[in-house]
């Protein structure tokens, strides 16, 4: 059976992957699929990095800006509604083009894995009671105790994963990192490649702190005023995003703006680590190192190019039979 073609261009916050992703799906005549678990929800601009209309220079952009943020999102909907926008791309004779940051997302797409989430058990109820009464760090403590590996790369602030990681190892007696490592191994119903973006650290740390300076400036502080106006609290999963769960806090008067402020940078920064330390353990995937080509988007579209012209011309080959 022939594989429908797909390019991701993903890698760490802050470096880079909008502007390259306008020019690529320019090339390419192709458009882009949001794989950011943020950018999904409308009023969340700023905090989000957002693209804006402008930006997208008439590229069609789907899973932006399509849910409210009282709603609740996940990796289960995410890939329903990614599959969806692939199969309208693909009827256009056009290039499925995902673009963003969550790897959980990406690998759950890719390698058509189910992760259709049971109802509410009681042990689950029980360890968000832990949460909320002890915080979330001691269920992450609970979660490097008896699977270190899935620790390694949940936030512990990402309390979802985190209680769905205990409750898997809970139910299983299996660790749910060695149950994801096994998930990779499925094989892939596209013909694909995927694409990390990278910056040398210290550059790439440089340029997520400017980018919170940014935000302030740009009025993240109104943002989450706003969205605290229109109904939203700290509980909900769109205001646990980096940046809006430190402002809140600031609000609240629970920390200075300052203290809100160097948060933000410092989980940033631990979160685009994170992110790396997942894209690399990913099968298949062509590291991108932005030094090696002079920081030069054209010298790495040619590389794209180079790498992604096998897909396309067997997309030809398909189109003129």
């Amino acid at each position: 059976m022939d594989k429908s073609p797909l390019l991701i261009l993903t890698g760490p916050t802050g470096v880079g992957k909008t502007e390259l992703s306008i020019k690529l799906a320019k090339r390419l005549d192709g458009e882009i699929i949001s794989a950011d678990s943020m950018q999904v929800y409308r009023h969340m601009d700023i905090g989000t990095a957002k693209i804006t209309k402008e930006m997208m220079q008439g590229i069609p952009h789907h899973l932006i800006d399509v849910l409210e943020p009282t709603e609740d999102y996940n990796v289960s909907r995410f890939k329903e509604e990614a599959l969806r926008a692939i199969q309208e791309i693909l009827s256009r004779d056009r290039i499925p083009i995902i673009v963003g940051g969550t790897g959980f997302y990406i690998q759950a797409l890719l390698y058509d894995i189910d992760f259709t989430d049971n109802a509410q058990t009681p042990y689950r109820e029980e360890l968000f009671r832990l949460a909320k009464e002890k915080g979330n760090g001691y269920l992450h403590d609970e979660l490097k105790k008896c699977d270190p590996g899935a620790a390694g790369y949940i936030h512990a602030n990402d309390i979802k994963r985190v209680t769905r990681a205990l409750e898997f190892f809970h139910e299983t007696g299996k660790k749910i990192s060695e149950h994801n490592e096994e998930e990779r191994k499925r094989e892939s119903p596209y013909d694909f490649r995927y694409f990390v973006l990278n910056r040398p650290r210290d550059l790439l740390y440089e340029r997520i702190n400017r980018r919170v300076d940014d935000m302030i400036r740009a009025g993240l502080v109104n943002e989450v005023k706003q969205l605290l106006e229109i109904g939203c609290d700290g509980s909900m999963v769109s205001m646990q995003g980096l940046g809006y769960k430190e402002i809140i806090d600031y609000l609240e008067g629970n920390i200075t703006l300052e203290n809100a402020i160097d948060t933000i940078k410092r989980d940033t920064r631990h979160f685009a680590k994170r992110q790396l330390t997942w894209f690399r353990r990913e099968r298949d995937v062509i590291m991108i190192n932005k030094d090696e080509f002079d920081y030069d988007d054209e010298k790495i579209l040619e590389f794209i190019m180079k790498y992604f012209e096998p897909v396309l011309n067997m997309v030809t080959i398909q189109n003129s039979t």
